[in-house]
């Protein structure tokens, strides 16, 4: 097989000569490099490469090309060369506009030019680049088959699930043609439904997450039963913890009930964490940490439910749904937090059917000329709105307060304003929510208590924080909204908690059981950002590490 290809299309003779020449020196002896002067003239190369059956593994591409820029160059190679990465090089006058593109479309990287050094400013995006697309590969795609029903609870949450853990699939709506032929051959009834057919020709009817994780190849069963550490939630805290715990050498296991990545894996744009200047989606955010965490050793758990959680002796034990039990000699809680119910009336009928909590992107192609409603008035709620605006008509935010200011970043407000299909309500809440087989209306109310109908067929919810606490026993002390106490808020009086049983105070995130640390949005008093639960999680580990030697 020919060497895979690094692309560079640029305008400027002299700028393409010297990117070609700094990618050939650097990358030359594992990868063919191929630059063209527009983005027409890529295109042309592009297919060609497609039709040889060459893999590309980036693209780099200048912003400003005549008849075609970067953007919407980038925008048709993807349609050739999918899983190939791509930067936009990008003049200093062109930042604010290159970034705003970015947020539009899904490119990896920006580079400013001159990139002089190159070792210190082209090459380690490069590399970037070319690792993700090693990892991801280039290879043809095995889909797995999901037949369901377009406004079923069930079939939203199978495909939710292996959206959001990266599985690639094929949606057939039970109504099609070709739906009703799979199920003919899977030997399945629309009854069956959701109906889910793996790339070998298993066949699942109405599968639960655990059963969808083991027949895609996700990990399910330790590989152990004792560890160093046991990290129960996949969110950037789990997921910092895992990383740090495994590259520090403890035998490490994430433990995740659903998908990595929590909340902010459902993220469309982060854009204010550190190191991502063009901002990074909550996916690829996640999709990198796990990587990470396991390259390192880790192991990843998914589709597991924890119930319980004990002390006995030194070991600390985790109590599964299925009556199973894993031990470790220490514990890192980073369940983070769930979006708290709609308090509407007619809400939990119709959730999964046109009422939903998070971002659901797997509903943003269903959303295409639509009006859509978001409830919420924090980052979250302000990032679903920039994502569903590339695809409904009308997005409106609907804040119980009388601004977004109080409770959303200023960056976000103002990348808001400039997007002409998105609307404030301010002191505007939702009573009801009406519909059939889906969502069909709300019913907003406004501070004076003035009631309004309007048609839409998709909410989207992203209200309070509420943790997952309920399972943990009464030895786990929390606080009056069900968050976990830790360190010096544990001391009542300077008296430690009922039951410690070290002649020490417990540290900084140590819960009331010694050995069970927490991290992130679940720690009561936490500050809910993804960069201060990451750096929770490598503290964690630090406190891990002091808890095991003092023992």
């Amino acid at each position: 097989m020919s060497q895979p290809i690094l692309m560079t299309v640029d305008d400027d003779p002299a700028v393409s000569r010297s990117v070609a020449r700094d990618l050939r020196r650097r990358y030359g002896q594992d990868y063919r490099v191929v630059r063209a002067g527009s983005g027409a003239d890529a295109l042309d190369a592009l297919r060609e490469i497609k039709l040889r059956g060459d893999a590309v593994a980036a693209i780099l591409a200048d912003y400003r090309m005549p008849h075609m820029d970067g953007i919407a160059f980038l925008e048709q190679a993807m349609d050739l060369f999918p899983h190939a990465r791509r930067a936009l090089l990008t003049a200093y006058a062109d930042t604010d506009a290159a970034i705003q593109a970015i947020n539009v479309v899904d490119v990896d990287h920006y580079l400013l030019k001159p990139w002089d050094p190159p070792e210190e400013k082209l090459y380690p995006v490069v590399d970037s680049l070319v690792e993700t697309w090693r990892a991801m590969g280039d290879r043809p795609v095995e889909e797995v088959k999901v037949i369901g029903h377009r406004w079923s609870s069930p079939s939203y949450k199978v495909r939710d699930f292996l959206a959001r853990n990266s599985v690639p699939y094929r949606w057939y709506s039970v109504d099609e043609p070709e739906a009703a032929r799979l199920l003919e051959a899977a030997g399945a009834s629309a009854d069956e439904i959701p109906v889910l057919v793996t790339p070998d020709g298993a066949v699942l009817r109405k599968p639960s997450g655990e059963q969808i994780a083991g027949a895609v190849g996700l990990s399910t069963r330790p590989a152990e039963q004792f560890y160093d550490l046991v990290v129960i939630g996949g969110g950037p805290a789990g997921l910092g913890a895992s990383v740090y715990g495994a590259s520090e050498g403890l035998r490490t296991v994430l433990v995740e009930r659903r998908a990595t990545g929590g909340q902010a894996g459902q993220s469309s744009r982060i854009e204010n964490y550190l190191g991502f200047p063009d901002g990074v989606s909550g996916a690829q955010l996640t999709d990198r940490a796990r990587r990470q965490a396991q390259k390192f050793g880790a192991e990843v758990l998914t589709a597991r439910d924890v119930v319980g959680l004990e002390a006995r002796g030194s070991a600390r034990v985790v109590k599964f749904g299925d009556g199973t039990e894993l031990a470790a000699h220490s514990i890192v809680l980073a369940t983070g937090v769930s979006y708290r119910t709609l308090p509407a009336e007619g809400c939990a009928e119709l959730t999964g059917r046109g009422v939903y909590y998070g971002s659901a992107s797997t509903e943003a192609p269903e959303c295409a000329g639509q009006h859509v409603y978001i409830v919420g008035g924090a980052n979250s709620a302000g990032q679903a709105a920039v994502f569903f605006s590339r695809y409904a008509e009308d997005v409106t935010i609907l804040v119980r307060g009388e601004s977004l200011r109080s409770s959303m970043s200023h960056y976000l407000i103002e990348q808001l304003d400039q997007i002409d299909n998105v609307h404030v309500r301010t002191h505007t809440t939702v009573k009801q929510v009406h519909g059939e087989e889906h969502l069909e209306k709300i019913t907003l109310c406004d501070r004076h208590g003035t009631e309004e109908t309007v048609e839409t067929s998709h909410l989207f919810v992203f209200i309070g924080a509420a943790p997952r606490t309920e399972w943990l026993g009464e030895e786990v002390v929390r606080d009056e909204h069900g968050f976990v106490c830790t360190g010096p808020d544990l001391l009542v009086e300077g008296r430690r908690p009922p039951g410690w049983t070290l002649d020490r105070d417990p540290q900084h995130l140590e819960s009331s059981i010694p050995g069970v640390f927490v991290a992130g949005d679940v720690r009561s008093q936490s500050v809910k950002r993804v960069a201060s639960a990451v750096g929770e999680g490598a503290m964690a580990v630090t406190l891990v590490h002091r808890y095991l030697e003092q023992r």
